[in-house]
Formats: C-alpha cells, structure tokens, sequence
C-alpha cells in the first residue's frame, strides 16, 4: 500500500513560508533523477513532464509528494478498481445474522450483565488502559461550512461545538473512573484528520484550550492520501507541480495509526482497549464502559454497536455474516424478500436489524497485527470529475462528467478478515446513542435541529428519571445537560423535584 503522506504539500507550503528552517531537502540529481525512473518504469512518467518549467521549490515539492507513492502499486489499485472481477464468492453471497454468542442487546440484556460490563469497562478506564480513536476527517461542507464537522455548533443552548461535547464526555468518564481508584485516569484521544481539515482542527483545540483536557493526552494526526486515476489507469495532475490527490477514506485509519507514530504512543501508555467512533455523531458515548466491557469479557478483537433498523426500507448498512465470515452489508446489496425476513425466534422483528452506525472496539494486539493483513484491504472506486492538468497540452481541464477515480477504503473493511470468534455486536438505542449530522439545516432528517433535539431530549429523560420535572410549552422543549454534569444520566439526584422550565441547560449542580 502506498504509504500515507505525513505532511500535505499545502502543509508544506505552509511551513516553508512561516518556518523557512522546515523547509523539504532539496533531492541531489541523482536521486530525482532514480524516482523519475520509477515512474518511468511504471508507465507513469507523465507527472514528470513539466519539470523543466518549475522553480527549485515547486520541483522539491513535487519530488517529495512523488517519493511517498509507490507507482507499481497504484498501478495495482488502478487496475483492480478499472477492471473489476466478480469472484463466485460474491456472486453467491450466504447472508445470516451474526450468531448469539457474539451479540447482545442493550433492549433486553439482563441488567446485571450491563452492570457486570459497566464495572469492568470503568474499571479499565480507571487502569489506563483505553484510548479513543476519533475519525474527524469530514468537512462541513453539506452544512454549508469549509470548517471541519467537529467545530461545528449545532444550536445548544450552551452552543457547545461537537469536539466539545465530546471532550467533556471524556473528562466526565476520567472523573468517574477516578472516583472508584482514588487516582488520576487518563484516556488519550486521538483525533484523525484529513489534510483539509488537520490546520483548523489543531488550531480550534488550541483556541479551545483543548476542552479542559490535558494537551499531553490529545494527540491529532493525518489519514494518507492516493493520488487521482484517469479512466485509462494514469495518475492525474493537479497541477504541473502536484499530483492530484485524494483521501484514502476512513479505512486509511490502519494504516495511519502506524505512521503516525499512534500506535506507538499507544504501546508506550499500556492501551489494551480503543474504542473509535466518527465526529458527526452527537450521542456518541465516548469510550463507552459498558461497551469496553462487553467486547473485553468476550475476548474479542473487534466489536461493533449497532441500532435497531427501523423498517425494512430504512437506507442503513447492516452488519451481518456473509458466507460465514463478519461483514457490513449496505443496503443497495439486500433484495427486497431479505431485506423484509422475520426473526424466526421473534416474528415481531426484522431477521437482519442490525444497522451499522460505524462505532467500533478493538483490541490493541489486533493493531499490533495491521501489517499482516492492511494491504489486503480492498480499495472502492468513487468516479469523480476531477479538474486536472492534461500531460498532454500543459492546460487546465475542467471536466463536464466524470473523467476518472478516487480510491476509498472503508474501516469496517477489516472485518471479514476477522475470526468470527473474535467478533462480537452489542446493540444499542437509537434515541441514547445515534444521532449523525449529514445534511443542511431544513431537510428535517440528520441535521443540525434533529441532532440538538436528540440531546435535548436525552437531557429531559435523565432528569424525569431522576425525579425533576421538566415544563414544556409548545415547541420549547428539552433541557441540555452538560457532560460535565453526566456521562450517562447519572449524578443528578440534586434536581429531583425541581421544577425546570424548557429549553433549558443544566451546567453545573446548585
């Protein structure tokens, strides 16, 4: 696999102009001149044929951007992707939900059992033994912002971004975990961008102070990048001093967990348990005790919660087993007569029902083993119109349809390598713990007005359950509470028979 690309040319643009002592090596001519034959070889000496009109800067540039791809392996990629083949496995798929052994149910689990995993996770916690690992390579562009979806404020009370949110539900765990071990917790956080977004988001958790949390246990690194492939299989240029590049998706997490130097820091901190999860999702119970638990006390290498599908028309992935083996079945793949199956132990529900929401455990000794299966990862095509450098003319082109390819990895592709003994699915309310913001405000569905009433609301239950009463008048509803306040609903026994008129924000106890 290529290996991903550390600093972005723009970073590097960047630190050349701010810190000239950052600046790339400038390559001797014999060492260009043996890349440029690499690519020659590879039939790919294209993205050399504007050399002699670039400044020494722009060609350093280009020279390191280049010696971070392996062009024999894009050729690999490309041909794979151009020229697909149908393998007899996938032409006859056998789909079957994933055996009870390896599931489990927050719905209808014995309280105990949830108790037992809540214990055992927060106990992990309390040992230092989990990080998070948080994929926020997404920009906001649906929702009409060029920041990166963490930065994001979707209309609390409070007005509290998602990385906030989020970084106060890991301080508040941090505290709980404290409580029964009498000593200082800490889960790192590790926080994957996207070469777009890595700038904002460094210079949002600065601005921020980092949330509260200690700068030392936040880490943010990069996912790689691949470079953009024509329809005829050549690496397109974005300009005649770069090549055009895209990200290698959310399963590049691999990959740049190595790189980056993660999963080093992670090894030298003791980590045994990761629970990554994706920035858009407002609910999300970051490192998630019961969770941790439950995947520790099945010994597995990989868990993954899910929700109930609502329907079976509901446009969701389901995580199933696919002959024999765990996998994410998306839905264009389903047939209608599967897609409408019954449970036959209960008629009442959808035999395959499991949604996939991308919220994930693993083991740390299944990362200690990423080089042994990474690059046999699949890559998916994404054809794209991609504005480009023709190597032909030297003139810009702005294509009208597509005109050629990005290639994407998915994370949830490592799991049909997985033993189906090492994987395990615990499923999950909707209305706790899933809640993604997808589209502009207005389309009523996963943006930023559902995402705010989901917390709202989640807030309104815990305080009835704790005994307070919460007025509400016409469409002024719900109360937000402040993680810092509670992780999940608990500690807020100082409002029972209080009377709180929505909308409201509980910050702190008085």
């Amino acid at each position: 696999m290529a290996a991903a690309i550390k600093e972005t040319v723009s970073n590097l643009v960047n630190k050349i102009h701010g810190q000239p002592e950052d600046a790339p090596r400038e390559p001797s001519a014999e060492e260009f001149q043996q890349l440029r034959q690499k690519y020659e070889d590879a039939k790919q000496g294209h993205v050399f044929a504007f050399v002699d009109e670039l400044k020494p800067l722009e060609k350093t540039l280009l020279f390191h951007q280049l010696a971070n791809f392996d062009p024999t392996r894009i050729n690999e990629l490309a041909d794979k992707a151009l020229n697909p083949s149908q393998t007899q496995e996938e032409s006859a798929a056998s789909l079957e939900p994933l055996p009870e052994v390896a599931t489990a149910s927050i719905l209808d689990s014995d309280p105990k059992d949830l108790q037992r995993w809540y214990d055992e996770g927060l106990q992990l916690v309390a040992d230092n033994k989990v990080a998070v690992v948080l994929m926020a390579g997404g920009q906001g562009t649906r929702l009409g912002s060029s920041a990166p979806k963490g930065c994001f404020d979707i209309g609390l009370p409070s007005h509290k971004p998602l990385f906030q949110i989020q970084a106060e539900r890991i301080i508040k765990l941090q505290q709980l975990a404290q409580k029964i071990s009498g000593k200082p917790a800490v889960i790192p956080w590790y926080v994957m961008t996207s070469g777009p977004t890595r700038k904002p988001t460094e210079q949002f958790f600065e601005q921020h102070n980092f949330f509260g949390l200690d700068k030392s246990n936040v880490s943010i690194f990069e996912q790689g990048v691949l470079p953009c492939i024509s329809n005829e299989g050549k690496i397109m240029l974005e300009s005649k001093s770069k090549v055009a590049v895209a990200p290698d998706g959310n399963g590049g997490i691999y990959q740049a967990l190595v790189t980056s130097g993660v999963r080093e820091d992670m090894r030298a901190r003791g980590i045994e348990h990761i629970h990554n999860y994706c920035v858009d999702n407002c609910l999300v119970k970051v490192a998630d005790p019961v969770f941790i638990g439950f995947a520790a006390s099945k010994k597995v290498d990989i868990a993954t919660k899910v929700v109930r599908k609502r329907n079976a028309t509901e446009s969701v992935g389901l995580i199933l087993q696919r002959n024999g083996k765990p996998d994410v079945v998306e839905y264009s793949e389903i047939d209608e007569a599967t897609a409408e199956a019954v449970d036959p132990k209960q008629p009442d529900l959808l035999k395959f029902r499991a949604a996939n929401i991308v919220n994930h455990y693993y083991s740390f000794k299944f990362f200690e083993s990423i080089e042994t299966w990474a690059h046999k990862m699949p890559h998916h095509v994404a054809r794209k119109k991609i504005p480009c450098i023709l190597a032909e003319s030297g003139e810009f082109y702005k294509p009208e349809k597509p005109n050629g390819i990005k290639l994407e990895q998915f994370v949830f592709d490592v799991f049909p390598m997985t033993p189906l003994e090492k994987f395990a699915c615990i499923e999950v309310r909707r209305e706790d713990e899933f809640s993604p913001l997808k589209n502009a405000r207005g389309t009523g569905v996963d943006d930023q007005d559902t995402s705010r009433q989901d917390i709202m609301s989640q807030g309104q239950r815990w305080i009835e359950k704790a005994g307070g009463v919460v007025v509400t008048d016409g469409e002024a509803v719900g109360v937000e509470v402040s993680p810092l306040i509670s992780y999940g609903g608990e500690g807020l026994e100082f409002l029972q028979g209080r009377e709180i008129k929505a909308p409201a924000v509980i910050e702190k106890e008085e």
